[in-house]
């Protein structure tokens, strides 16, 4: 009987393994790839254009908003902008059923770890949304408010509410948090992991190493940069201080650098859109 029993349990356990080794293979599927590498191209193609755009407000020649919604703008100004818009909205959502697979059935590198799980959950959410927007604006219906906007209304918003004043500067702090953690990942290029290095020759492997680890180093500055702005907000009861990323970027220009260290964030965050493009063809699934 005991071993009838030990018998049953073994082949349930091993139908389970089955059935999530099938679905794990799913989620990592020919389609799922294709959809998850569009979003990396995506994601490379919003920050070569907010880049762009901050790198032009450096300079004082353009009042556009260096952020999603400028960015928007600014593809749908050009001969290509339709199609752009669209390449946008099936990589969002594309990279978006990807990270939900990671959520379900757990990544490459942490396995099923709860909180890599949970983190793409986050993920998912996050380009789901920036999906949905696009759709919307390539519909006609209208471009999604700007980070600013949205920062400062956010952030009015919290402050209201008991305990608004702390909630804010967590969140601050976070974003802090998170920059820091961008940037000093990028430095230490931890980014190689997620990467087929065996099919980038010697100088395909120089120049993504140098687009990963400075972009991504400009990306954590503007995070960072963002959050210290939600301390300050809330330190002083003030959204109006709150700021999303083209407010942050305009920032960095009244540092005592000048000018200088805008040009060179954005030049980062072209940097970043182009690892990001690299990404899409080399990242390891």
């Amino acid at each position: 009987m005991a071993t009838r029993n030990r018998y049953a349990r073994r082949t349930r356990a091993g139908r389970t393994t089955a059935r999530r080794t099938t679905a794990s293979r799913a989620a990592r599927s020919g389609p799922v790839i294709s959809l998850a590498r569009a979003g990396f191209l995506a994601r490379g193609i919003m920050y070569i254009v907010i880049g762009w755009i901050a790198l032009r407000v450096a300079f004082g020649k353009t009042g556009q908003q260096a952020d999603r919604t400028g960015a928007l703008h600014e593809l749908s100004s050009t001969p290509l902008g339709k199609l752009a818009l669209w390449v946008l909205v099936v990589g969002f959502f594309g990279m978006a059923l990807w990270r939900l697979s990671e959520a379900v059935y757990g990544t490459r590198v942490d396995g099923r770890k709860t909180s890599a799980r949970l983190m793409s959950l986050g993920r998912a959410v996050l380009y789901a949304v920036l999906g949905y927007g696009v759709l919307k604006y390539a519909l006609g219906a209208g471009a999604p408010q700007s980070t600013n906007k949205q920062s400062v209304d956010l952030t009015a918003s919290v402050l209201k509410d008991p305990g608004g004043q702390a909630a804010v500067i967590v969140i601050g702090l976070v974003f802090i948090g998170a920059g820091a953690y961008l940037a000093y990942q990028a430095w230490k290029k931890r980014f190689l992991r997620e990467l087929e290095l065996g099919r980038l020759r010697a100088r395909e492997r120089r120049m993504v190493e140098w687009l990963g680890r400075v972009g991504g180093i400009a990306r954590g500055i503007v995070f960072i940069t963002a959050g210290i702005f939600l301390v300050v907000a809330a330190v002083h009861s003030q959204p109006g201080q709150a700021k999303g990323i083209d407010s942050s970027l305009r920032a960095l220009a009244t540092t005592p650098a000048g000018p200088l260290l805008l040009v060179l964030v954005s030049i980062g965050l072209i940097m970043f859109g182009l690892f990001s493009c690299c990404e899409a063809r080399w990242r390891r699934f």
